[in-house]
C-alpha cells in the first residue's frame, strides 16, 4: 500500500512505527490473549499503560509534581465549559484573548457560566491575522484565570511568546501544538488539549493542572464535570478512552526515542520554514494573510490568485496523494499542517509541487 502524504488538520498523521505497533498487537495485548479494546480499564495490564503515559508526560515536558495530569473525553470542546465550570462561577470573571475561532467558542461557554471579559481581540472584519502584542493586553488582576488559544488551526496564527499575567493563572487550550517544542509548564495554571492533532488519535483530551487551582475547583457543579473527581481517581472515576491513551503512550515513547520536544521543534521549523519559504518565494502567487511574527508553525495558510485555481491546485495536489489541504470552510484556501508525525519528505514533495504549480499557472 501507498500512503497518503498526509496533511489533514485533525485527526492528523501518526507515526508509521506507532500504527505498526498498534497493528502487531491489536489482537493480543501483553500477552493478555485479547486486543487493548477487549481489556479492562480496571486491570493491572491497562493500569501499566496508564501510568505510564502520564510519566512519560511527566519526563518528556518537564511536568513539575505540583501539577495534575488527566486524561478525559469530550475534546477541547467539553474543556470550554469545564474550566469556567470548575474555576469560575456565577458572576465570577476571567479574561480571555480572542485570536481565532476555538477562542470565540471557549468565550462563548465561559458567559453561560460567569462574567467573562475580553481582554484583547485582533479580530478585523471577521478574520484574524495576528497575535495580540503584551501591550495590548488589557488584563484584570482580579480575574479567576485568562485564556489563551495557543494556536490558531483555521486562521494559521500561534503564540510564540506566552502573555505575562502576573499573579493570575494563564489557562492554554494547546489542541493542536500541545509537546511541537519544550515549554516552561510552570508558566501555566491549566493546560488543555485533544490529542488528535499534535499527540496522538482522536478520543483524549489531556488536561494539566496545578494542584492548587484544583484544590480551588468549584464542587457544587454535576460530579463527573469536576477536575477533583478525576484527580482523586487518577482519571478512573468511569471508563477512560482506552485505546486512545494506549496510542498516546506509544506516541510519547516514539517521541522520546528520536530525542524529545527539543528533537520535534527542530523538525517542525526546517519543515515550516520550507512551505513558508516557496509562499515568500512566490508573493504575487502564493498569498499568506498573516502576519509574519505571527505565522504558525503547525499550519501554513495561503490563498492564490483566485478560487478556480485554488480548485487545481487541490485536484493535482490529490491526484499526487497529498490529502487534507483544503483550507477550513470558514475561509477557503489552503492549509497544510504540518504537525509532528508529518514526514520531513512528505513536506519537501509538497514545496516542490507548490514550486512547479506557480511556474506552470503564474
Amino acid at each position: 500500500m501507498q500512503r497518503a502524504r498526509n496533511f489533514n488538520p485533525g485527526p492528523a498523521a501518526l507515526p508509521l512505527a506507532v500504527l505498526e505497533k498498534v497493528q502487531a498487537e491489536l489482537l493480543d495485548f501483553a500477552g493478555t490473549g485479547m486486543s487493548i479494546l477487549e481489556v479492562s480499564h480496571r486491570s493491572k495490564d491497562y493500569e501499566a499503560v496508564h501510568n505510564a503515559a502520564q510519566s512519560l508526560m511527566r519526563e518528556l515536558a518537564g511536568i513539575p509534581e505540583e501539577y495534575t495530569i488527566l486524561f478525559l473525553g469530550g475534546g477541547a470542546s467539553l474543556q470550554f465549559s469545564m474550566v469556567p465550570m470548575n474555576l469560575l462561577g456565577p458572576g465570577g470573571s476571567a479574561d480571555y484573548i480572542i485570536t481565532g475561532a476555538w477562542s470565540q467558542k471557549a468565550f462563548k461557554e465561559a458567559k453561560l457560566v460567569g462574567a467573562p471579559r475580553i481582554a484583547a481581540s485582533t479580530e478585523q472584519d471577521g478574520k484574524f491575522t495576528r497575535i495580540p502584542t503584551q501591550q495590548e493586553l488589557d488584563l484584570d488582576p482580579k480575574a479567576r484565570y485568562v485564556h489563551i488559544t495557543s494556536n490558531n488551526t483555521i486562521f494559521g496564527t500561534q503564540w510564540h511568546q506566552f502573555p505575562e499575567t502576573a499573579s493570575v493563572p494563564l489557562v492554554a487550550d494547546m489542541s493542536s501544538d500541545f509537546f511541537w517544542r519544550p515549554f516552561d509548564v510552570k508558566r501555566f495554571g491549566l493546560i488543555y488539549g485533544g490529542a488528535q492533532k499534535n499527540l496522538g488519535p482522536a478520543g483524549v483530551t489531556v488536561v494539566i493542572i496545578r494542584k492548587d487551582l484544583l484544590e480551588s475547583c468549584r464542587e457544587d457543579i454535576p460530579i463527573i464535570l469536576r477536575y477533583k473527581t478525576h484527580a482523586k481517581d487518577n482519571s478512573l472515576y468511569n471508563t477512560p478512552p482506552v485505546f486512545a491513551i494506549y496510542i498516546l503512550k506509544l506516541v510519547l515513547e516514539w517521541i522520546k526515542e528520536r530525542g524529545g520536544l527539543a528533537a520535534m521543534e527542530k523538525e517542525n521549523r526546517a519543515k515550516a520554514e520550507r512551505i513558508y519559504g516557496v509562499i515568500d518565494a512566490y508573493p504575487e502567487f502564493y498569498r499568506a494573510p498573516v502576519e509574519k511574527q505571527s505565522r504558525s508553525f503547525m499550519n501554513a495558510v495561503f490563498r492564490l490568485p483566485s478560487e478556480a485555481l485554488e480548485a487545481k491546485f487541490l485536484e493535482e495536489a490529490k491526484a499526487q496523494r497529498f490529502v487534507g489541504l483544503k483550507g477550513h470552510r470558514s475561509v477557503g484556501g489552503i492549509r497544510v499542517s504540518m504537525y509532528n508525525y508529518v514526514e520531513r519528505s512528505w513536506i519537501e514533495e509538497l514545496a516542490s509541487f507548490m514550486e512547479a504549480f506557480a511556474k506552470a499557472n503564474a
